[in-house]
């Protein structure tokens, strides 16, 4: 599992048995790593060394478990940044603070995080994907007003929050295509870069 864990609180009230929390870590490993698609009820069954019966008696289904990890990315994600933003900070300590904030949950949560994004838009449940669109919007929103409220004490350069928030929000949320946890720099200390890269763009001169 390479270390990596899974909020259970995230998979809903039956998932804070300890049973429970293994397979939903093991079963988010499977699925980053195969895919949806490429992953069986054996699959996860042979790698927790459990039978399928004890499988079928904690999930309905493959799709069950699947909607505990993908959502799991993102249920907590929008809170979890929130609380790291500085309510007095500067508006570059903000932003910065976002990124680094986001890659921090990046990181505790990669396979939940890769699962999720591996299937963002082939879901197949579509109130599973509204729900996610629904928090990948809002958090959206919160990044653009970081930037609006930067823009209007003239720290930050007339720039298009929009634009400046997707520029931020890209240099993050594909960390999953190319972060190596094996790698001498944390995903808190990239994000730190691109922010320290993005932030000097958009500082008034």
């Amino acid at each position: 599992m390479n270390g990596q864990n899974i909020d259970v609180e995230m998979a809903e009230a039956e998932s804070g048995s300890d049973r429970v929390r293994e397979l939903l870590e093991i079963s988010a490993q499977l699925f980053a790593e195969r895919g949806f698609d490429a992953t069986s009820m054996r699959d996860i069954s042979k790698a927790a060394n459990v039978s399928k019966a004890l499988l079928y008696h904690h999930f309905t289904n493959k799709d069950d478990i699947y909607a505990r990890v993908a959502l799991s990315s993102s249920r907590h994600l929008n809170d979890f940044v929130e609380e790291r933003i500085p309510a007095d900070g500067t508006a570059a300590e903000r932003v910065r603070a976002f990124m680094v904030a986001t890659a921090s949950f990046f990181a505790q949560h990669r396979p939940a995080w890769i699962a999720a994004s591996n299937a963002f838009w082939t879901d197949r449940n579509r109130q599973r994907v509204d729900e996610r669109m629904a928090r990948r919007d809002q958090f959206e929103k919160r990044l653009r007003q970081l930037i609006r409220e930067g823009i209007e004490a003239g720290e930050f350069r007339e720039v298009d929050p929009a634009d400046a928030g997707r520029l931020v929000l890209s240099a993050i949320n594909w960390m999953h295509r190319w972060f190596d946890p094996e790698k001498e720099l944390s995903a808190e200390e990239i994000a730190a870069r691109y922010a320290d890269l993005i932030l000097h763009g958009m500082k008034r001169g």
